[in-house]
């Protein structure tokens, strides 16, 4: 099983994302922002950072990286592709997400252990919770501030389709909305860094391993 993990200009977390896919038994393999080629991998993370700076708008030119004609095309076909922080930002300039995310409500960047409320499990990439579970993982962003219009945000709730929500807002997301995904549940996109509570050497908790294990289980049936 290969999930590859995309590197753009200014990726700050494609490292820890790697790691830990590797901690969850699968094979990390590092994509190119300026590759049109996925190679054989059966997943694609875009991982947390600043792409190209943040320049216009957070995910504004990654969206134009050539690797992300691929993502865009495998994603059409069911491969499964999670954005987290940074990379949340990329699918919704891509897309591949609706919605945008803007400044956070508060002016200034957050960074803190954050509780979320897993309100989907029909995904990809979060089967291996329990609707309702309540989890714990980092959080670190400045442009965090998920925001839709009513008919979209409607049509989020009404289809199952907010996949996380935060328990206590940070940022000033409307509904309290941490993550959503796509109408098909590969792909899916959240603020909150679930591969930084993976390693129990370095984080408070392991709630972010049910993402990758999620993804695994998902995988080892298609």
């Amino acid at each position: 099983m290969k999930i590859g993990v995309v590197t753009f200009p200014g990726s700050l977390d494609d490292h820890d994302a790697k790691r830990a896919i590797t901690l969850m038994g699968a094979e990390a393999v590092g994509l190119w922002h300026a590759s049109d080629d996925l190679g054989e991998v059966d997943a694609v993370i875009l991982p947390g950072g600043f792409s190209y700076g943040d320049y216009l708008r957070c995910g504004a030119i990654a969206r134009f990286s050539p690797v992300m004609d691929e993502v865009v095309r495998r994603a059409g076909q069911g491969m499964p592709v999670l954005g987290i922080c940074n990379g949340f930002q990329i699918l919704c300039e891509a897309r591949l997400l609706p919605g945008a995310l803007i400044r956070n409500e508060v002016r200034v960047f957050t960074a803190r252990d954050q509780r979320l409320r897993v309100e989907s499990t029909d995904t990809a990439w979060t089967n291996a919770y329990e609707v309702g579970q309540e989890i714990c993982v980092a959080l670190k962003n400045g442009e965090g501030n998920y925001q839709a219009d009513a008919d979209t945000v409607a049509r989020l709730e009404g289809e199952g389709r907010v996949v996380v929500r935060y328990v206590g807002n940070p940022n000033g997301s409307i509904h309290d909305i941490a993550g959503i995904a796509n109408e098909r549940g590969n792909v899916v996109g959240l603020m909150p860094h679930p591969e930084h509570n993976v390693d129990p050497q370095i984080a408070p908790t392991l709630d972010g391993r049910g993402f990758f294990e999620s993804v695994s289980a998902f995988l080892a049936t298609v």
